[in-house]
Order: structure tokens, then C-alpha cells, then sequence
């Protein structure tokens, strides 16, 4: 039950990109087409799944035994640069065309702090392994589900007419503004 309670937090409640404001140049960068932004998902699932279990590892076995602390941003900095860095190449390798459709995007994850942010409350919330792997794969989940109904939802914001002052970057910015308050319906979910 209390893996259920994570989850659904995680993805509805508490979501990363829209509650707590984690991860939104990705989340405005990459929503103007569905595609992009379920490609951005997968990555985001992947690196930000990797990057917690390597992260909790760090500073279960290193960092609080040796009574380093300080450093876990730093490590933990260092941890997603080199995963990133893992997901450039073998998608450059496996799906050239989701490379190129990410673009300048996918070294973004790097600064993404929305993984970096996962990583830091898996710790703060004093999860174990696995309760860290499930709240990482939600808030993974919770930020592909933000991701995509943006995307959706601009998408088809380039078929209606929109007024000129508020095309592009504005309308994006209310749509955004609207999701969240949307999402803030589940506030009291768990």
C-alpha cells in the first residue's frame, strides 16, 4: 500500500513539473510536439530511474560513511552528467531520429532539475532502495504525463487562433499555469 501512496503521489499530487516547478525548461523547451516529448519522457525515465539508484547507493555507501554530506550535490551532479551523457550516445547509436528530434534538449537533462531534484528527496525523505526506484519511476511517470498533455494541448493551440500578442511563448505560459491548477485538484488525493 504505502508503494501505492508513493505512486500516486508522486505522478497526480505532488507532480515534479507542475507542483513543484522541477524541470520546466525541458517541460516548455520540448512540448511543441508529441513525439518529441514522449521521446523526452523515456529519456527523462531513464536517466532519472539510473540516476537515483546510483545516487542512493553513493550516499548510503560513501558519503555517509565517510561523513561527506556536504558533497552530495556535487556527486550527485556528477552522477547525472555521466548518465546523460550514457543516453546521448546510445540513443545516437539506436534512434538517430529522436536524437536529432531532441536537439539541444537531451544535454539539457543534465541540468534538468527535475533528476537532480528526485535524486536529493529520495534522500531527504529517507526512502530505501526500492521505495527510491518507485518515487524516482513516478516522478518520472508524473513528468512524461505533464509533458505529453502540454504537448497535446499545444499542438493544438497551432491549429486555433490565437490572438497575436499571446501566440507562442504567452499562450504557453497561461496553458501551463492552467494544467497545474488542474493538477491541484488532486491536493488532497492522498
Amino acid at each position: 500500500m504505502e508503494y501505492i501512496i508513493i505512486i500516486i503521489a508522486a505522478i497526480f499530487v505532488n507532480n515534479i513539473v507542475l507542483n513543484q516547478f522541477l524541470g520546466i525548461c525541458p517541460f516548455m523547451g520540448v512540448s511543441k510536439r508529441i513525439s518529441t516529448a514522449v521521446g523526452m519522457s523515456g529519456a527523462v525515465l531513464f536517466v532519472m530511474t539510473l540516476a537515483t539508484v546510483v545516487t542512493w547507493i553513493i550516499q548510503y555507501y560513501v558519503l555517509n560513511p565517510f561523513g561527506i554530506m556536504f558533497l552530495q550535490t556535487i556527486f550527485f551532479i556528477l552522477v547525472i552528467a555521466s548518465l546523460v551523457q550514457m543516453v546521448e550516445i546510445i540513443l545516437k547509436k539506436v534512434s538517430p531520429s529522436l536524437f536529432q528530434a531532441l536537439g539541444i534538449f537531451l544535454p539539457l537533462i543534465t541540468t534538468n532539475c527535475a533528476v537532480l531534484g528526485v535524486a536529493i528527496l529520495t534522500i531527504q525523505k529517507d526512502f530505501n532502495l526500492m521505495e527510491g526506484v518507485v518515487y524516482a519511476i513516478a516522478n518520472a511517470l508524473g513528468f512524461g504525463l505533464a509533458l505529453v498533455i502540454f504537448s497535446g494541448i499545444r499542438e493544438h493551440l497551432d491549429l486555433m487562433e490565437v490572438p497575436r500578442g499571446m501566440r507562442g511563448v504567452p499562450i504557453a505560459l497561461v496553458t501551463a499555469g492552467i494544467l497545474a491548477l488542474a493538477f491541484m485538484g488532486f491536493a488532497n488525493l492522498v
